[in-house]
């Protein structure tokens, strides 16, 4: 007998669709504890981890640039579909799946 192995989502609301950042603009939030940063790079909203692993900066109050999230501390950027860093290389921060659900922006934090 063949088991599988379910990855099982775990899709929680992190704001309403009115509430996203607009076109170049990121938010903060919290989730059960976890830190994530919204952005909307080029009209597409990522996930990401919020505190960047330099000095955990919030990259929630940070700025886009092109395809990246820049923190506002001392300026790492984080690409925002696959979290890596622009410099320094071999570090990033987790990407989170997104999807919209009728009115609600749900983030997968497994």
């Amino acid at each position: 007998m063949d088991e599988e192995i379910l990855d099982v989502a775990q899709w929680v609301r992190i704001c309403g669709v009115a509430e996203a950042p607009g076109v170049g603009k990121v938010m903060e939030a919290e989730i059960d504890g976890i830190g994530v940063c919204l952005a909307n790079v080029n009209g597409e909203l990522s996930a990401l981890d919020n505190w960047c692993p330099h000095r955990r900066g919030p990259l929630g109050q940070g700025w886009v640039e092109g395809e990246a999230v820049v923190c506002p501390w001392h300026s790492w950027a984080f690409n925002a579909k696959t979290g890596k860093a622009e410099y320094p290389e071999n570090e990033r921060v987790d990407v989170f799946p997104v999807r919209i659900e009728g009115e609600d922006v749900l983030v997968d934090l497994e």
